[in-house]
Formats: structure tokens, sequence, C-alpha cells
């Protein structure tokens, strides 16, 4: 009688290692749309929530919405940033095939828009990933590394812009402010005394004794001193085709909201799934499905803190101004998207904000410097973590 032993077919060393280096290599890359979703998913619909056209809670919602169609979108139209964010051309080709190299690119990202987001600055994924992309191609390549393509292709369109977005806002709005003037529509300033209710102040009567307006109601009276009141909004007065001209400010303000939050997943999405090119049992469609989801799940989670930066802090709007700059914002990152140009969603956006703080005079200096401040580091803090990780990688087994 004969038995027979059954043994345990046991893989290579060397390609169990590489199972999981491409396994770290996807969930790093997810770990990028998280950090990504977090820190961007609310700045299309940012100036929703800033000029008090609607909540919080139905700009995300409309961001997340708008941003996952952007993210479906991308497969069939930013094939040419895919191929830029795998670092070929970068980097001597053995290397951009490396998952150890787009490893390092994921790590630097990830962790330096996660700490952006925590503390409240509104980075771009674009500069982080370049950042990440020149660390790691250092630390590989050396001399290698292509400086000349890593100016013309990313650092010109990262800096220009939010210089072009200021530059095109400005006199955007002031045209259709001009436009808006001759056409007979006009703004009011209102206080708000309930969810729904907005009083003009043409409507309030002026007491010189004390300086504040006042109108009776039935209880009592609602007085409103000069200065102090907490929330003052302006509203449109007047009609469009039979529409009063606020109902048709906000709809195309909703509009222009979505189509930035469609830019962004358009321009972003394409950037992320570049890192796993290299993992080739997966296909591009599904990882762009994949990280259209976690990057949903990123703002969803964690956008409040970047939320507020965004809308309350750089500058008030009405809803004029901020359709204005979401007008600039999605036009400029879809024709990006189109031609291959990595810009920044972020500048772009906060670029667009703060020309029309410039027109009204309320930007915020010190912020505007602080998320400055926060786009220098942006770059050497991703570049150092991973070059960091990727000379690590040189000793894994």
């Amino acid at each position: 009688m004969s038995a027979a032993v059954a043994g345990t077919v046991r893989l290579p060393r060397k390609f169990q290692g590489k199972c999981v280096l491409l396994a770290t290599l996807v969930l790093l890359t997810l770990f990028v749309a998280y950090a990504n979703g977090a820190n961007d998913n609310f700045k299309g619909v940012a100036t929703l929530y800033g000029s008090n056209t609607t909540t919080f809670d139905r700009a995300l919602l409309i961001g997340t919405i708008a941003t996952l169609a952007g993210c479906v979108s991308s497969v069939f139209l930013a094939e040419a940033l895919v191929k830029a964010f795998s670092g070929k051309g970068l980097v001597p080709d053995a290397l951009a095939a490396s998952p150890a190299f787009l490893l390092a690119v994921a790590a630097g990202a990830s962790c330096t828009v996660m700490l952006a987001t925590v503390l409240g600055f509104p980075i771009s994924t674009t500069h982080a990933l370049t950042g990440a992309l020149v660390g790691a191609g250092f630390a590989g390549a050396g001399t290698a590394l292509n400086i000349s393509l890593l100016g013309s292709a990313f650092f010109l369109p990262l800096l220009l812009s939010p210089l072009l977005s200021i530059l095109l806002t400005m006199p955007l709005y002031k045209l259709a402010h001009a436009a808006s003037e001759r056409s007979g529509l006009v703004k009011e300033s209102c206080v708000c005394i309930g969810p729904k209710e907005f009083v003009p102040v043409r409507a309030l009567a002026f007491d010189v004794s004390t300086a504040s307006y006042s109108r009776p109601v039935e209880n009592g009276g609602l007085s409103v001193t000069i200065g102090t009141a907490s929330d003052c909004v302006q509203k449109y007065r007047g009609n469009v085709f039979g529409v009063t001209a606020q109902n048709v400010v906000d709809g195309v303000h909703h509009a222009s909201g979505a189509a930035v939050s469609f830019a962004r997943g358009l321009n972003d999405t394409p950037k992320i799934v570049g890192l796993l090119l290299v993992v080739q049992a997966l296909d591009i469609r599904v990882s762009m499905f994949a990280v259209a989801i976690v990057m949903a799940l990123g703002g969803l989670v964690h956008a409040r803190k970047v939320a507020e930066t965004m809308s309350k802090k750089i500058s008030r709007m009405n809803d004029g101004q901020a359709l204005t700059a979401n007008l600039v914002t999605a036009f400029t990152v879809i024709a990006a998207s189109r031609y291959g140009l990595p810009v920044s969603t972020t500048h772009v956006s906060v670029g667009a904000i703060t020309g029309i703080g410039i027109i009204n005079r309320s930007g915020d200096a010190s912020v505007i410097f602080s998320i400055l401040l926060s786009w220098v580091l942006t770059l050497p803090i991703a570049a150092v973590i991973a070059g960091v990780v990727c000379w690590l990688a040189r000793f894994a087994p």
C-alpha cells in the first residue's frame, strides 16, 4: 500500500516580493486618490458655499457627483495625462516601469496632500505628484533626470495657471458687471433675518441718533447696527426673460460649480491612474473606476477644513463674482485637460477667487500668503518623502 504525499508549491521569493510591491503600490495609489478627494473635491463648489448660495452639505453633494462624472469621462478625453504622470520621458524607461519608483511617487504625493488636508491648506495634488516624481527620479536616476521636460511640461503650467486665472477673472467680471447694469439688473444689500427671508436695506428705516437700521415687525422691531451685521448678502433684483434675475444667477452658478468639479475629476484622475500603468493585470477602466470611488469617499469624509479656507477665508464674494470665478476655473482646467497640460485646479480656482478679492478689495492677504507658502513647500516635502522611499526600496528583498 502506497501513500501519496501532497506538497505545497512555493512561489520564488523574488516573485513574492514583486507581488507585495505591486499590492502596496495599488493601496498607496488609492490613498493618493483619497487624499486628493479630501483636499480637492470641494474646490469646484467653494464659491457656492462662500457666497451663501447653498449649504455646505448640498455643495459637497453637487461637487461629488460632478467629480465622479469627470472621472468617468477622463477614460475618453485625457489619455495624455495618464502617460505624463507615469514618469515616462522624465526618467529612463526602466525606472519608470519600476513598481518601487511609482510606489515612492505615490507615498510622497499622498502623505503631502493628506498632511495639508488635516491642516486645512488647499494645495495641489498635481504639484505634490510633480514633486514626488522629481524626488523619486533624482534618487533613482540621478543626473539622468530629464530637467528640460520637467520645466516645460510640468513647472511652467503650474506657475502660469494661477496668474492666468487672475488675469482672466478681473476683466471678465468687469465686463459681466457692465452688461448687468446695462440690462437693468441691480444688486441689493440685504440682511438675513430668517432661513428664507431677505430684507432689502432700502426697506429699513434709518435712525440717525443710534446709527442703525430697523424694520417694525409684529412682535417688536428688528435693529441692525451699521458695521456689526453678522450676515450680509447681496441679491439681484429684476427679471431675465420672465424669470427672476436671482434665480437665473443661482441656476448658472450651480451649473458652473458642477462644471468646475467635472473638470477637476477629468484632469486629476488620469494623473493618479498613471501610477498604476505598471500593474498590467489591472485594466485602465477598472483603475479609473476605483480611483473615482475612493476620491469621492475622501471628499465626503475630510473636506470640511479645506472647504472653509477656500469658501470663507480668501475673499468675500457675491453671486455674480463667485459665478465669474467658477466660469474662469472651469474653462481653464477643461482646456488644459484637452491638451494634456498638467495645470492644478487648486491653483486656478484660488487664482480666480483671489482675482475677485482684488476687485472687491476683500482679499485676506495673510490667508493668501499662507496658501502660497503651502504651495512653495508642497514640492520639496513631496520630493523628500518620495526620494527617501525610493532610496529605501533599493534594500527591499
